[in-house]
């Protein structure tokens, strides 16, 4: 009946102890990655300049979505218009269809 007692005592114990491992934080802190030194004033100058480009090109890059962006139709509606022998693009469809030639529908 002891042995039996201390075997459950044993058991809850090391039940316990798996419990509180995985609830363990496992957070990152900065000194972990050394980050606490000051960067050299050549560092901060690059980041400086690669922000400012970066920010110029997202600029360009809006842009340019804003002009060409073609909107999404979805199935069954028509994405096409014939002009003479040509056919001008109202709108792609959606994923999984192709815009038909014949009925200018996605289908």
């Amino acid at each position: 009946m002891d042995s039996s007692g201390m075997l459950r005592r044993l058991l809850l114990l090391g039940l316990l102890s798996v419990v509180c491992y995985g609830q363990a934080s496992q957070e990152v802190s900065a000194e972990d990655f050394g980050l606490d030194k000051p960067q050299p004033a050549a560092d901060r100058d690059l980041v400086e300049v690669l922000e400012a480009l970066l920010g110029r090109m997202n600029n360009r890059i809006s842009s340019t979505e804003k002009r060409g962006s073609i909107p999404l139709c979805g199935m069954g509606d028509r994405c096409a218009m014939k002009f003479g022998p040509r056919i001008g693009k109202l709108c792609d469809c959606t994923r999984g269809a192709s815009c038909n030639s014949f009925l200018l529908k996605c289908i």
